[in-house]
């Protein structure tokens, strides 16, 4: 329960720096077995989102979750770059900034994102 209090701690923190800086936010919410992007804009609506439940995302048994990983990035950065939004914030929701963490970011930044 601690741990929870402290990321969403941490969480709050981050938030309130992004939303003073006005740009749309790319945040990651990681659960034991899924990935899941959305892209707010400034005023709080979703734009696009990308997650590991969708058709063709997750293949069984087949890639890693850090692979798994990049391919969220990518597609959460095609679905910007198609909405014409090529600058985001990136709120990691709490979460420490390694593993599937690290991988979609730096894949979203491969993609064309940059934050």
């Amino acid at each position: 329960m601690k741990d929870k209090y402290t990321r969403l701690k941490r969480a709050k923190k981050i938030r309130g720096k992004i939303s003073l800086s006005g740009k749309h936010r790319l945040t990651v919410f990681k659960s034991d077995r899924h990935l899941y992007t959305q892209i707010f804009s400034p005023d709080g609506k979703v734009i696009t989102s990308a997650n590991t439940l969708e058709k063709g995302v997750l293949k069984k048994g087949s890639s890693s979750n850090l692979e798994i990983a990049k391919q969220i990035g990518k597609l959460i950065a095609e679905r910007a770059i198609k909405k014409d939004i090529k600058e985001v914030a990136f709120d990691r929701s709490g979460f420490i900034y390694h593993g599937r963490v690290k991988a979609l970011a730096e894949s979203a930044r491969e993609a064309g994102l940059k934050f």
